[in-house]
């Protein structure tokens, strides 16, 4: 997931004095022990238990792919990836809690990853990944959007006590106010939770889709729920300048994904791959959130890689470099197992480095 990209900006700060801090050196030394992190995404199969509205996965070619159930062509495929040096996988697609043998023969093979889940089938304990729980809104708009009645509930029983779930709320147009419902909810049964902002599929208009309004909104709430939750809340002020910013990541950072970057020199653009339910992929198609618009992407799984990536971009002041060291920490804890946040080095907002604000002014 962390691929270092080159600098781009002359930076007025040595390194060395950068991290000559005791707390931002510690931090340092704590992240950088998983840049051996090398992701690429699958998709397990192409049915599902629920179907929600602006959902990513029934929008574009991907959804058409023949399933395969075979598990020895999923074993030699896991085989191939390790040997290929990939070090952790995201398992997604339409629902991956349908197809719990495939996901187990992932597991088997790579230790690292994480499960994109609705929640509404528990996932067997002996797939030792992260599970990411999706929940867009209290239950009332998810009967609405995703068409599944008590959703929050069934996914806590499922999930209370279980100490790879992650309950991933995602901001939409509509249910900024809901959060803090949702959050207390969350809270009040011990579960952990972080923050994903609504990215609309390509072509899509419809009503969850951000204005610059609602996304200050979000940016305001999402920094209010830190603060009353610091316990529930998995997130840093940086977090919440990079996915609620009026610029997309793309705009901000250039995607380091396959579709956005033609290099495959370095990075994810030489060793990411987005394999569909047949086991191929298209490198033109490639990211981590398949036909997203990408003038519109502030998805969390994005900002995952594409954030982090810009390492040396980030290095260049103190506070700066403080705000990235956030960030990597809190995706860390959100993707990897056994891994702890530790307290935000940053207590406010530090703007992005970088050349977007002169695109802007044109």
């Amino acid at each position: 997931m962390v691929a270092v990209s080159q600098n781009y900006t002359k930076n007025e700060w040595k390194f060395s004095e950068i991290i000559a801090d005791p707390t931002v050196r510690a931090r340092w030394e704590k992240v950088r022990r998983y840049f051996f992190l090398r992701e690429s995404t699958y998709d397990m199969t192409n049915r599902c238990n629920i179907r929600c509205e602006g959902c990513y996965y029934y929008e574009g070619a991907k959804q058409f792919a023949i399933e395969n159930r075979n598990m020895g062509a999923w074993r030699r495929l896991m085989d191939d990836e390790k040997q290929r040096g990939i070090t952790y996988v995201v398992l997604a697609g339409a629902e991956p809690s349908l197809v719990p043998e495939l996901c187990a023969i992932c597991f088997q093979a790579i230790p690292l990853g994480a499960i994109a889940t609705n929640g509404l089938k528990v996932i067997p304990k002996s797939v030792n990944y992260k599970i990411h729980i999706s929940v867009w809104g209290n239950d009332e708009t998810s009967l609405k959007t995703r068409n599944a009645e008590h959703m929050l509930a069934r996914q806590i029983k499922n999930y209370r006590d279980d100490a790879r779930a992650v309950f991933v709320y995602t901001f939409t147009r509509n249910n900024v106010a809901e959060a803090y419902e949702v959050t207390q909810t969350l809270a009040e049964n011990k579960c952990r939770m972080t923050f994903n902002v609504f990215s609309s599929p390509v072509r899509y208009e419809g009503c969850l889709r951000h204005t610059e309004e609602s996304l200050r909104q979000t940016g305001y709430t999402m920094a209010e729920l830190m603060s009353i939750y610091p316990d529930t809340v998995i997130f840093s002020p940086y977090n919440i300048v990079a996915h609620t910013h009026p610029l997309s990541l793309h705009g901000l950072y250039s995607c380091s994904y396959p579709r956005m970057n033609p290099s495959a020199d370095i990075g994810l653009g030489r060793s990411f791959r987005q394999y569909r339910t047949d086991l191929t992929w298209d490198r033109s198609a490639s990211c981590c959130v398949p036909d997203t618009d990408c003038a519109d992407c502030r998805h969390y799984a994005a900002g995952s890689a594409v954030v982090t990536a810009r390492l040396f971009r980030h290095a260049c002041d103190p506070d700066t470099f403080k705000a990235w060291l956030d960030y990597v920490d809190t995706y860390l804890s959100v993707w990897v197992m056994d891994y702890e946040k530790g307290a935000n080095l940053c207590d406010g907002p530090v703007q992005p480095p970088g050349d977007w604000a002169r695109d802007i002014r044109g």
